[in-house]
């Protein structure tokens, strides 16, 4: 049984057929406007999930490169600090030694001391060292210095506390120093050390007996200062891991979201190509009208 087609169906179907084309374009030319692969939900729904989570790892990523700069700043003023603490505690060290010399007379040995007591304030100032307001010898304490400003000075840090920072999902790098290890408190404190030298100096007694004490100081703030730069290493490492994942999940989103030029321009010329094909053809297709079957 054959079916009869009628212009009416045969002009229903080409009118369909060309605003799927000019759908298709319009498409193309969204793309090729936006150079995005999804511009909506709809256009890949799988795609667009992959593309979320290539995201929110991103975000993730970036906020580890944060911390890992942050971190950086607490370790790059504690190092700053303490390299000026070991010139400090050496200067102390020199002086101790020239007052211990028989030759010099008092005049001497009071300027001596009054440079010692100097060098005393610039060790407190530089052991309440502080980074974006945090006391970085301190841990996690929010007191006002790190020390005291009293005799002798005392620790106002919490023992056993620390700051640290997330470098990955895995792995946390502490960014503070142990400023009680460091410095001491109290009596048995490098302040209470130094202000001992002073008080032998100013009484006659030979200060030389406080040097074993002062090249123990000497020592921890060397080792203080050892451990920073261990974690500083530690951190560049993390930053240059972070940044690979970071080039990695950028190239894996983009092949995801962002379109290729190249390829949009090419599907765009074949569409419009196609449309104006079918565009000719239709014309010719439904040239025939009423008037040409009255003839």
């Amino acid at each position: 049984m054959l079916n009869r087609v009628t212009n009416q169906t045969m002009a229903a179907a080409a009118q369909r057929n060309l605003q799927a084309g000019q759908a298709r374009l319009a498409a193309l030319q969204e793309k090729g406007g936006s150079l995005q692969n999804i511009t909506r939900p709809s256009d890949d729904p799988a795609a667009l999930a992959d593309a979320l989570a290539m995201r929110s790892k991103l975000s993730a990523a970036g906020q580890y490169s944060n911390n890992i700069s942050d971190g950086t700043g607490w370790l790059n003023t504690a190092d700053a600090a303490l390299g000026q603490v070991t010139s400090l505690l050496n200067r102390v060290r020199d002086l101790t030694l020239q007052a211990s010399n028989g030759a010099l007379n008092d005049t001497a040995k009071e300027a001596i001391a009054v440079e010692l007591e100097g060098l005393n304030k610039d060790l407190l100032a530089r052991a309440n060292t502080q980074y974006q307001g945090r006391n970085v010898f301190a841990g996690n304490s929010d007191s006002a210095g790190a020390f005291s400003n009293t005799t002798p000075p005392r620790f106002n840090g919490t023992p056993g506390s620390t700051v640290e920072r997330r470098v990955d999902d895995q792995q946390t790098v502490r960014v503070d120093a142990d400023g009680g290890a460091i410095f001491g408190d109290g009596a048995d404190s490098v302040f209470a050390l130094v202000s001992g030298v002073v008080a032998d100096i100013r009484t006659g007694t030979d200060p030389t007996a406080r040097l074993a004490a002062l090249d123990q100081r000497i020592k921890a703030v060397i080792g203080g200062r050892a451990e920073v730069g261990t974690r500083q290493a530690q951190l560049l490492e993390a930053q240059d891991t972070v940044e690979e994942v970071k080039a990695t999940l950028e190239a894996q989103r983009s092949g995801i979201e962002d379109a290729d030029i190249g390829r949009v321009v090419l599907d765009l010329k074949l569409q419009e190509t196609n449309y104006q094909v079918a565009l000719a053809v239709t014309a010719k297709v439904l040239q025939p009208t009423l008037m040409d079957f009255l003839r």
